[in-house]
């Protein structure tokens, strides 16, 4: 992985966010700090960073608001980093496009690791040697270029997704028959030490919507009692 990955730290917090970058300093490391949400998504859109660390209790507007902005324009990972510690709060941000989720008081060390870890996800394509297409008679996917092509009625249309989306729709495209379950799916496309399988239910929510829109009906299949599979265009 690049170590000279540049990670915007927005953070209204002065103790908290020189901590988180000093961290991430430590760990080789670039930095942007936002103070409000305002600037969090200015610094987004000029900057183009690899990866947004997020706290929800922003001034000018919350993480929630910048978390959907974003998400309307890029596919940059974002780590949620805030003091709602229940369930319904982190499927929020799952559901809103999160692609971690870490909980006030933290240790700085963990943190750094979830970067890292998404990092690994979202780079490692572009790391490895090129990936040829996967390619369905309704989609094809490309893996270095992060993109997805939907191909309905001899129309063509690009979703906007996750990094973790991205993940799900990719696996689930290399064995297109499978039936993988929901722990299969955590353990290869989701945060590490994330064990929720809501959390799979509340990506694959979000993803079948996306691909709906985009005028493909049908997918991921939901297989009641067993998990997901790529289904077919209904």
């Amino acid at each position: 992985m690049n170590k000279s990955n540049m990670i915007i730290v927005a953070e209204d917090d002065n103790e908290i966010a020189s901590i988180l970058i000093a961290y991430l300093h430590k760990a080789g490391m670039k930095t942007l700090r936002a103070e409000d949400g305002e600037q969090a998504i200015e610094l987004t859109r000029r900057h183009k960073p690899d990866l947004v660390l997020l706290d929800n209790h922003l001034p000018v507007y919350d993480g929630w608001y910048v978390l959907t902005e974003l998400r309307k324009e890029t596919n940059v990972p974002v780590i949620m980093v805030t003091a709602l510690d229940q369930d319904v709060d982190k499927l929020m941000g799952l559901r809103l496009g999160a692609d971690d989720y870490v909980i006030k008081p933290f240790n700085p060390s963990e943190v750094i690791a979830r970067v890292e870890a998404v990092l690994r996800r979202t780079k490692g394509n572009a790391d490895a040697t090129h990936s040829k297409p996967l390619r369905t008679p309704f989609l094809t996917i490309y893996p270095d270029e992060f993109y997805v092509e939907i191909t309905v009625a001899s129309e063509n249309a690009t979703p906007t997704l996750t990094t973790t989306e991205f993940k799900l729709l990719s696996y689930l495209a290399r064995n297109p028959r499978k039936v993988c379950s929901r722990e299969e799916l955590l353990d290869a496309c989701l945060p590490e030490g994330d064990s929720l399988d809501r959390t799979v239910d509340s990506h694959m929510s979000k993803l079948r919507k996306k691909l709906e829109h985009a005028g493909l009906k049908g997918v991921p299949e939901s297989i009641r009692g067993l998990g997901y599979r790529l289904g077919e265009n209904k």
